[in-house]
């Protein structure tokens, strides 16, 4: 019988252990972590294999869910949610997060950024030397794109081939808006450098 969409919830007496855990791990116990981590990662792990298609996706999504879990232990709400339903939205998140961030790290090995950025550096009525030298640019963006931090990276790549706005991206990352236009201004020093010293 294939899978269900959800895993399957464990019974009451289950989730008022597992969501001891949770309280548990809020306050720091790590034995608790690991004792959640047990009862429930088999079943977190077939969720993010079914979204990601990818065992090893798969296991980065667990373990970042689970580094997540640990922070954010003392925010779950019992009479909210079901512990596993709590855990499974968690996972669910990042293995999608998962899916946006490998999207975004191919993007730059692609034709089409290529066009995009030839398209911004070269000028509309430019001849064939001009486009030229703008499809050299642009190979060298990329390049220099590939040597950022991939953080840096996504956030200018979503920033300036996806028109979002630094208010958007920090919604679309979950991260604060000070940190995202961190990446940003770090990461384009960091790009103005490496095109400087490309030849």
């Amino acid at each position: 019988m294939p899978p269900s969409p959800e895993p399957s919830f464990a019974p009451s007496a289950d989730n008022d252990r597992l969501a001891a855990w949770l309280q548990a791990a809020a306050l720091g116990d790590r034995h608790a972590l690991r004792a959640l981590y047990e009862q429930t990662s088999a079943k977190l792990f077939g969720l993010a294999l079914r979204i990601t298609g990818r065992r090893d996706w798969a296991e980065d999504v667990v373990q970042e869910s689970f580094v997540s879990i640990w922070h954010h232990a003392g925010d779950y709400r019992p009479h909210l949610a079901a512990p596993m339903t709590w855990m499974t939205t968690i996972v669910r998140n990042r293995a999608l997060d998962c899916l946006r961030r490998a999207a975004a790290a191919r993007l730059p090995q692609t034709v089409e950024l290529d066009e995009e950025l030839g398209e911004w550096l070269a000028d509309d009525a430019a001849g064939p030397a001009e486009l030229a030298l703008a499809s050299q640019q642009a190979r060298a963006l990329n390049r220099c794109l590939q040597r950022l931090e991939q953080a840096q990276r996504q956030a200018i790549e979503l920033a300036y081939l996806h028109d979002l706005s630094h208010a958007e991206l920090a919604q679309r990352l979950r991260m604060p808006l000070g940190t995202v236009k961190s990446w940003i201004r770090r990461g384009l020093e960091r790009l103005r450098t490496c095109l400087e010293g490309t030849p």
